[in-house]
């Protein structure tokens, strides 16, 4: 029976804790944040938790928290990372992150490098594992890119797109956090090009697809996501050799924000106008609605109607097999956002990423990894993929992948 330290109590942290309620491989769940009121709010509809506050700016306050526990998810910001993985080591736990930290380097991949090496060498010599990049994406796309490689002698290039084209009636740019979304918009965008890992501009290097299910064409731009540099590193040893490595994200969050970006409404540097000093990234996050994040608030929004419904989650990765030119051509489905209110009284958003990453803890609860130290998502084993995208099915997400000759 284990036991688990959940930190961070939003919506990824908060269905991690209520799918693990109904694992009968654990005993006890701790939920903790420094919100009193968001510990309380998710323990009260839990048999197996209990609540606790914690001040993540204190190793100390989290290794109190995580005494005894088996594993601890990490669902904070990400700037709290190396806190959370020195108080795993100290209680000797194993670890979950839905994403890399940027706070060990100015340069985002030696960051991500000295996860693999340095905390990678001091968990594997207590025996433990720590996995980061465990949501939907990244998450469910390092392990569905991952797979695609077994179709693949060798790898050329691999194309990652993401379209969140749900529309409320309402104005509701983003389904989650308005702050999160805009600063992923701005912050430094990462591709592997002809086999070196570069920095490409934000909202950049467009592609048109006309995806399965969708009404019409959808234009995706680059955007910052772990995957690439993941993927990038480890091109050799899991990625059979690719040369080029992108993310590209649409839907309508870009289109809100593509305009804003390229007018510098979205820069954090202070500006003076007509006498008045403000940060445009400031003006805009404050005009901007919350995500719904509880059952009401969904209610009420489905309730007054879509403009649409749709998204897609799509993998190009090309290469040769059998000494011939081919593309592997993954889709992900999953519920959309009116099916996932219906399931589980959540939306598409909070299901696909909150429920992709429950799964990669319910494989630390059945003892489902081989490995130790620390890796990412898309260093899981063809076998470790299976499991995890058996696990998926029973949620209804699943992978459709077509081998095509070019």
């Amino acid at each position: 029976m284990k036991k688990i330290l959940v930190l961070g109590t939003g919506a990824q942290g908060s269905t991690v804790a209520q799918r693990m309620d109904e694992e009968p491989n654990v005993s006890e769940i701790i939920c903790a944040d420094y919100d009193k009121k968001a510990v309380d709010e998710l323990v009260k509809i839990l048999n197996k938790a209990k609540g606790m506050i914690v001040d993540a700016n204190d190793v100390d306050s989290i290794i109190k928290a995580a005494d005894g526990v088996d594993l601890i998810v990490n669902a904070l910001p990400i700037a709290f990372a190396p806190n959370v993985l020195e108080a795993a080591i100290a209680v000797k736990a194993n670890y979950q992150d839905f994403a890399a930290t940027d706070v060990l380097d100015t340069w985002w991949p030696k960051c991500v490098e000295i996860m693999y090496e340095d905390y990678g060498k001091r968990f594997a010599e207590i025996g433990k594992m720590a996995i980061i990049g465990t949501g939907s994406a990244p998450g469910m796309m390092c392990v569905a890119t991952k797979s695609c490689m077994r179709y693949l002698d060798t790898c050329d290039d691999i194309l990652m797109m993401v379209y969140e084209g749900v529309e409320a009636k309402r104005f509701l740019p983003f389904w989650w956090s308005p702050f999160t979304a805009l600063s992923d918009m701005i912050d430094p965008t990462f591709a592997l090009k002809d086999g070196v890992l570069v920095e490409t501009e934000p909202h950049s290097l467009p592609v048109t697809r006309h995806f399965k299910g969708c009404a019409a064409p959808v234009t995706l731009v680059e955007h910052a996501h772990d995957e690439t540099v993941y993927m990038g590193l480890n091109k050799d040893t899991h990625f059979k050799g690719a040369k080029n490595i992108n993310f590209k994200y649409g839907g309508v969050g870009i289109n809100f924000s593509t305009p804003l970006y390229r007018a510098g409404l979205l820069s954090r540097e202070e500006e003076t106008y007509k006498g008045h000093t403000f940060v445009p990234f400031d003006v805009i996050v404050s005009h901007l609605p919350p995500a719904p994040k509880f059952k009401e608030e969904i209610k009420e929004i489905l309730d007054e109607g879509l403009v649409k419904d749709e998204g897609a989650f799509v993998i190009e990765a090309t290469g040769t097999k059998d000494g011939k030119k081919v593309m592997v051509e993954t889709y992900l489905y999953a519920p959309g956002c009116v099916e996932s209110f219906e399931r589980a009284g959540i939306t598409g958003e909070m299901y696909l990423t909150g429920q992709c990453g429950s799964l990669f803890t319910k494989m630390f609860v059945n003892d489902d990894y081989t490995q130790t130290g620390l890796i990412s998502s898309d260093m899981l084993t063809y076998e470790e993929c299976d499991l995890y995208l058996d696990y998926a099915k029973a949620l209804d997400i699943t992978l459709e992948t077509e081998v095509k000759p070019l």
